[in-house]
């Protein structure tokens, strides 16, 4: 198969993109898109044959579900069903967060494919803030099933150059918009009735903090973003394994704990390349990329993760060592996202 890849470098160049990629959803087929947080692979999310040729290309295995994007705020209703008793926050949440990086699961509506929703009774809902993808899925004119574009388990792609990395010759069309905004997948939170506020249990540490959320409810730290092992998970990024380099990654908890082989060959991603941490001078590293330097600031970590590790999973080193980072803010999902990837050896 060959891939097309149309630029949006100009109002000419946007409205052909927008065009190509709407006809080819329309025949059923997927298209690489941007968001704010990864490059999407999108399909029509009511066309279970088109669904499928995502699972296909990203070699997704069936249990996983996916999450359907709408095109605006309304059209939620047109997707999930909202508990009565759930209506007021999700109606606070849509209207502080969308569009942008949070997803909602909620019950589906009964015409939501079971491929969508890997046979569960949920669905994952969300509005993209990526003016692009804003585009075409209004130009299309209904929802669209959109899981990263990207190989099942590996580094979710935050530029077109990446996507066709990984899926050229794949999929038929990718749509390059620049790169991602936000470089981390979206919050996915599940809600629950509870007096005298809501329980907001985070499924998927992203972009959305559990800080920005706890105004609206409860956040349920008893079950904070559970990995599962066994093959049922109840949002995507939620397997124990994920976010992988094809080179194998270690997160020690210190300096101390990381005790080099000789002979071995180490790239180092560190979080703010300040010798204080203890890392910089422990081995004559391959390469030091460093994702915030300086004082370090989370989100613009959070923004260049993807990117950096894409760098240094080319290098041809043995090992890439990550720095550890704060628990704390956007520092969570990055977190989440390395120990998901060390745990693939």
């Amino acid at each position: 198969m060959l891939t097309e890849l149309h630029t949006t470098e100009s109002e000419a160049t946007t409205r052909e993109a927008v065009n190509r990629a709407v006809s080819t959803l329309h025949a059923g087929e997927p298209v690489a898109l941007p968001t704010e947080t990864v490059y999407g692979l999108a399909a029509d999310a009511l066309n279970e044959t088109a669904v499928k040729r995502v699972f296909e290309a990203k070699e997704r295995p069936s249990f996983d579900p996916l999450i359907v994007h709408v095109p605006d705020k309304k059209s939620i209703r047109d997707v999930a069903e909202i508990p009565d008793d759930l209506d007021k926050i999700v109606t606070q949440l849509v209207e502080t967060f969308w569009p942008g990086p949070l997803t909602i699961v909620l019950p589906k509506k009964p015409h939501i494919p079971d491929e969508v929703t890997a046979g569960l009774p949920t669905v994952g809902v969300r509005m993209s803030n990526h003016p692009i993808f804003g585009k075409v899925i209004k130009a299309f004119g209904g929802p669209l099933a959109a899981p990263s574009a990207n190989r099942f388990g590996r580094v979710s792609p935050t530029s077109a150059a990446a996507v066709m990395d990984e899926l050229d010759g794949r999929i038929p069309l990718v749509i390059d918009g620049g790169a991602c905004a936000r470089g981390i997948e979206s919050t996915i939170v599940a809600l629950e009735e509870n007096e005298p506020k809501p329980l907001i249990r985070i499924l998927r540490l992203g972009p959305v903090t559990a800080d920005d959320l706890k105004k609206f409810g409860k956040i349920d730290k008893s079950r904070r973003n559970e990995a599962v092992e066994e093959n049922a998970p109840e949002a995507p990024g939620m397997l124990a394994s994920h976010y992988a380099p094809n080179t194998p990654l270690r997160m020690p908890e210190s300096a101390a704990e990381f005790v080099p082989e000789p002979g071995k060959r180490y790239a180092l991603l560190s979080y703010r390349g300040q010798e204080k941490d203890g890392f910089l001078d422990l081995v004559d590293w391959e390469e030091i990329a460093i994702l915030s330097p300086g004082s370090g600031r989370l989100p613009e970590a959070g923004i260049r993760l993807y990117h950096v590790l894409r760098q240094l999973d080319q290098l041809g080193v043995d090992e890439i060592i990550a720095e550890p980072f704060p628990d704390r803010g956007v520092g969570s999902a990055i977190l989440d996202r390395l120990k998901k990837a060390a745990s693939i050896r």
